[in-house]
């Protein structure tokens, strides 16, 4: 019988679970490059990074919507991707048979089948209800820049010298 936390029944094995970020603050950015910035300045510094973390705070899920999706660019996009798709498995098959045109040509066909199909239904399933192409990102409303006790204070005054 298996175990959910991947321990063995002797203990042998064991799975670290995820924990909340500890230390004390030193540093908080509206941006993560910004965040980012600040650590490398403390390696540049010859700080021991190791003891420092960079932390998301108000995580929000973003749908950036890229436009809008009609027939034509759906079906447009499957034959793209799936054209892509047989040419990567034409040149395969020919690598493999020794002859290159006859498995190139057959590869991009079915891949283009293949790609049509594997777009025009899941868009039909949608029944207009999602006519539009979007991307989604994880953002944080600020990134605070943690450091553990023994070396906080260090890291906060080296860092002040970076904001001056």
């Amino acid at each position: 019988m298996s175990n959910p936390l991947g321990q063995s029944s002797n203990g042998s094995r064991r799975v670290a679970l995820p924990t909340p970020p500890s230390g004390w603050p030193i540093g908080s950015y509206p941006t993560y490059a910004e965040a980012q910035r600040a650590v490398d300045y403390l390696s540049d510094q010859e700080f021991p990074v190791q003891d420092v973390t960079i932390v998301g705070v108000n995580l929000m899920q973003v749908e950036r919507v890229l436009g809008r999706l009609t027939w034509a660019k759906v079906i447009g996009g499957g034959i793209v991707s799936g054209a892509w798709l047989g040419v990567f498995f034409g040149l395969v098959l020919g690598i493999v048979t020794g002859g290159f045109l006859a498995p190139l040509i057959a590869g991009i066909v079915g891949g283009i089948i293949f790609g049509v199909i594997s777009t025009t239904i899941p868009y039909a399933a949608t029944r207009g209800q999602r006519d539009f192409a979007s991307t989604m990102q994880l953002v944080a409303g600020r990134y605070d820049v943690l450091c553990e006790p023994k070396t906080a204070e260090s890291a906060r005054d080296l860092l002040a010298k970076l904001a001056i």
